[in-house]
């Protein structure tokens, strides 16, 4: 069929959407009748909420419902929509696909990722949680930390290590676990923004079926892979209209503000992040229809990294616009949340923004991909990438 013809078909599916289902109406109802149209991932397979078109036809699709107001599963399940949803598809079995997929796009179940731990850092392949096989079981033990909403998830993307005898890229399995269960102790991490979105995650013999492994004994790290690179896709790979995003609450302080406190070395520099936004869009638009319908690649690092760069930018930006009110932080200050308080949210996503170069793989490591993988530089040097991972030195 070709692109016309797809695009044709999918905007048919979309008025049938609308037409069938009031936007305004139950959410939960909305968005199961879009994935049961096959408009939740556009890509995927007949029946797991796509129609195994081309994924850039997405974005035609989310155009149209934005248009008219309709609601949508990535503010209420963002790791399960653009991580963990693409992970099941990928190397989930038939029955994971069914049983996972059409609730976590309508958001009745919430997932998290638990891949960073202490002794970690950037490095997800020196992981030393274990998992040991007893049975048609796995008992787990370990702790994780950073994994944003455990506090509310239902299910979790679990890496652990299986193998300790293995190198440590190849001792690793990937679980769906069950959040829920006993064995599981979340305890949220207070931020200074004031919010606690973040977890640490404490597993003490919890048990997980092997039936909720995904991929084979020891395929942990390819597995892990497929959600990263889908991380970094959902994080900097965005497609918003000309303008908007970070960079609109720019143009708007700047609007806000008096006429004599508008010099020009201060235009010049909300030009300077205009122009660079506006060049990180384009570069995930052409990113996007350049992609095939399997797992990203080395792209993602692309947009991501410049996505963490330019918030950064943009936030202390607007921090400088604000003037002295910037040190003021309000209500936040105790945790509550004052979403309709523009300063209060200008001073929250300035703090916020720190993250953005640390969580999906910090800065550093997104280099060393695009030099390794786009660029073609030759690599780190790894001395522990075949020793047993026993022999690995680590705290």
């Amino acid at each position: 069929m070709s692109l016309a013809s797809e695009e044709k078909r999918l905007s048919g599916l979309v008025k049938q959407l609308l037409d069938e289902c009031d936007p305004a109406g139950s959410r939960i109802d909305f968005l199961g009748r879009q994935f049961d149209l096959g408009l939740a991932w556009v890509h995927f397979g007949e029946g797991y909420g796509g129609l195994g078109v081309a994924p850039k036809l997405q974005s035609r699709v989310n155009a149209q419902l934005a248009e008219a107001r309709a609601p949508v599963c990535w503010p209420f399940n963002p790791i399960g929509y653009g991580m963990c949803g693409p992970t099941v598809y990928t190397h989930g079995s038939e029955n994971q696909k069914k049983r996972y997929l059409r609730p976590l796009f309508t958001a009745e179940e919430i997932w998290c990722q638990l891949f960073s731990e202490p002794s970690a850092g950037s490095d997800v392949a020196g992981l030393t949680s274990r998992a040991i096989r007893d049975g048609d079981e796995w008992i787990v033990n370990g702790q994780k930390v950073w994994t944003s909403l455990a506090h509310v998830s239902q299910w979790g993307c679990l890496v652990t290590r299986t193998d300790p005898d293995a190198p440590k890229h190849k001792g690793l399995s990937y679980f769906v676990v069950d959040m829920t269960q006993e064995g599981v102790d979340v305890r949220p991490l207070r931020q200074m923004t004031g919010d606690a979105e973040f977890n640490e995650v404490y597993f003490t013999n919890a048990r997980v079926p092997d039936a909720e492994r995904l991929g084979e004994i020891g395929d942990g790290w390819r597995v892990a892979l497929t959600t990263l690179m889908n991380e970094r896709v959902a994080i900097g790979g965005g497609q918003a209209p000309r303008g908007s995003g970070p960079i609109a609450s720019a143009v708007r302080l700047w609007d806000d503000m008096a006429d004599s406190r508008k010099d020009l070395v201060t235009k010049d520099r909300l030009m300077t992040l205009w122009i660079k936004s506006e060049v990180a869009r384009l570069t995930n638009i052409r990113a996007s229809q350049n992609r095939g319908r399997g797992v990203p690649g080395p792209e993602g690092s692309t947009g991501k990294l410049a996505f963490a760069e330019n918030n950064q930018d943009i936030h202390e930006f607007n921090m400088q616009l604000l003037g002295p009110q910037a040190m003021l932080y309000g209500s936040y200050a105790t945790g509550e949340r004052l979403e309709t308080d523009r300063i209060n949210a200008t001073q929250r996503h300035f703090l916020r923004s720190r993250a953005n170069s640390i969580e999906g793989g910090t800065s550093e490591v997104m280099r060393n991909i695009l030099g390794e993988r786009v660029l073609g530089l030759p690599g780190d040097v790894r001395t522990d990438k075949d020793l047993p991972f026993t022999e690995v030195p680590h705290n």
